[in-house]
């Protein structure tokens, strides 16, 4: 399950920078593609921390 999710939001992940990346350079908004890049980051990695440590977040 872990391994799963790991692939999963790797997928995520590298499909929201290749659009970041594309929103820095075609229209020339960087605010935005920092934004999203971090954005993505914190995705992927909040996900399998909180599986890593059996966080229970609905209690």
């Amino acid at each position: 399950m872990k391994i799963l999710l790991f692939l999963l939001t790797l997928f995520i992940f590298i499909k929201t920078v290749y659009y970041a990346i594309y929103e820095i350079k075609e229209n020339n908004n960087k605010t935005s593609g920092i934004f999203i890049i971090i954005l993505s980051i914190i995705c992927l990695i909040l996900p399998n921390v909180l599986i890593d440590f059996n966080i229970n977040i609905s209690s």
